[in-house]
């Protein structure tokens, strides 16, 4: 992830607001990803993005209106990727959306977001953007993509799978712990070493 001192934000003639604003959110979903909302502060956001800390508060007030952000940004990247995903023979639908869902491993934390937000149901304005979310999901792959609801158990259950082995990060028991190779075939049948390489390993910071 490329870094940019405050200095070089506020003044860089090029980088809009937008633009700044995005870099916040991608190095806020890395941590958020890898350490939860809990153990995140926007000190370690604003040292991922290469900013000061008083520019994220200023951009986004608390912490918990940051990882608001970024889990709708997350769920709002998820739609786009599923809708791009839609077109097609009804018999592949799955398949492209379950390739769509592990395509987002390419930005670090993005899956491991989605799935913290469902953690976080008891709190008032977190919860309410998450079941936003959730719901918002369940109903596009079952009323767009037309899945039935059992169909939608279990597609939704495979995703919250993968989220299980981003969060734990799995990938490095690959090939020498039964378990971790096993779930990670499964659920990888032909993309098992790309997905690994996308990944977080459990010594890496996010």
């Amino acid at each position: 992830m490329s870094s940019m001192t405050i200095e070089e934000v506020s003044t860089a003639p090029r980088m809009r607001a937008a633009d700044r604003r995005e870099l916040i959110l991608e190095a806020a979903t890395a941590v958020f990803g890898a350490k939860t909302y809990v153990g995140t502060t926007t000190d370690e956001v604003a040292r991922a993005a290469g900013v000061s800390q008083p520019y994220v508060v200023r951009l986004f007030g608390t912490k918990e209106k940051l990882f608001i952000s970024v889990i709708e940004r997350a769920y709002g990247r998820l739609l786009d990727e599923f809708r791009r995903a839609l077109p097609g023979d009804a018999e592949g639908r799955s398949e492209r959306m379950g390739t769509a869902y592990t395509g987002l491993l390419v930005e670090r934390g993005m899956l491991s977001v989605i799935a913290n937000s469902t953690a976080l149901g008891g709190e008032p304005e977190i919860g309410r953007v998450a079941r936003a979310g959730f719901s918002e999901i369940w109903r596009f792959v079952r009323e767009d993509a037309g899945f039935s609801a059992e169909e939608t158990r279990a597609f939704m259950a495979q995703g919250m799978l993968i989220n299980t082995i981003v969060g734990l990060r799995l990938t490095g028991d690959y090939g020498t712990e039964t378990a971790a190779t096993e779930v990670l075939d499964t659920c990888f049948v032909d993309s098992v070493e790309k997905a690994r390489n996308l990944m977080p390993e459990a010594g890496e910071p996010w």
